[in-house]
């Protein structure tokens, strides 16, 4: 069995607002890719901006021959986040010495399911927290029963491919914040829930994967078919997801963008609504255009 990858970004991407458009809003962007040209008036640099999902891999990156020409006219990709040996994920957690009684959050059969799952792999599921698990499940289910990876493939997620793309062309790449500080996220994120709520979630989530079923796809569909409405004058859902991660990450982009010609690959709902870098971007002066990736 292959050993499995410990991420769990695809909580912050998607998962706070709807996927239908909006009528009668003059201010926003409705476009049908996820490449987007950033220029200023009183800057030679283009840059580009690419609304990343992370379940999806290199197959779906490779289909897009314009986006891989962008990043390669960049002289820096910026991402979320970098694979860095000792503060991986796996390596994070298995430093901790509690652990989680799992017996008050699942059920024998589910249990036993997780450690299957887990077995593979180096990391000490007993230090998980029931955050960080469901994070983990719905990153594994978006993969296996919605985009239906290949189980033996060693697949990179979206971000990691890109990311390696840009090394092997000795192209920069820097992070916009640590593993840690994304884990940090992650249970602050569901800080106070309580037990059952946990219990409940993490039983449906491993129940849908077990049964394949597609009732949580809609997302993947919609990312797929790249027909995104960007809702640019909505308030942000989530201030600790995205506005106060998207404030942050604004001070490191303006930096490079002054620089250097960049390429931004980040989870799309970080370009949406008001609080989006597209809303930041086009308040200090540049220009956003969308451009075609096929």
């Amino acid at each position: 069995m292959k050993k499995i990858v410990i991420t769990f970004l695809v909580l912050i991407s998607f998962g706070n607002f709807g996927f239908s458009k909006v009528e009668g809003i003059s201010d926003t962007l409705e476009t049908t890719t996820v490449l987007y040209k950033v220029t200023h008036p009183d800057s030679q640099y283009e840059s580009y901006l690419f609304g990343t999902h992370h379940a999806f891999g290199k197959p779906f990156f490779d289909s897009l021959q314009f986006a891989k020409e962008a990043l390669l006219s960049s002289k820096i990709l910026i991402k979320e986040n970098l694979n860095i040996p000792g503060h991986l994920a796996e390596d994070i957690i298995n430093k901790r010495t509690s652990t989680t009684k799992w017996n008050k959050y699942l059920d024998k059969e589910n249990y036993s399911y997780i450690q299957a799952l887990f077995s593979p792999s180096n990391l000490e599921f007993d230090k998980m927290t029931p955050a960080e698990l469901y994070a983990f499940l719905s990153r594994h289910y978006k993969e296996k029963v919605c985009i239906k990876k290949d189980s033996k493939a060693n697949y990179f997620s979206l971000d990691d491919y890109i990311g390696m793309v840009a090394e092997q062309n000795q192209i920069e790449v820097v992070g916009l914040e640590t593993t840690e500080e994304q884990i940090l996220l992650i249970n602050n994120d569901l800080k106070g829930m309580p037990r059952k709520v946990h219990k409940r979630r993490l039983g449906s989530m491993i129940n849908r994967i077990q049964s394949e079923s597609n009732d949580h796809c809609a997302e993947i569909e919609w990312y797929r078919k790249m027909d995104f409405d960007f809702r640019l004058n909505e308030p942000c859902q989530n201030t600790l997801v995205l506005s106060d991660r998207n404030e942050k990450w604004m001070i490191q982009i303006q930096d490079h963008f002054t620089s250097k010609s960049c390429f931004v690959a980040v989870g799309l709902s970080h370009l949406m609504f008001e609080c989006g870098l597209i809303s930041k971007l086009r308040a200090l002066g540049y220009e956003i255009a969308p451009i075609d990736v096929k």
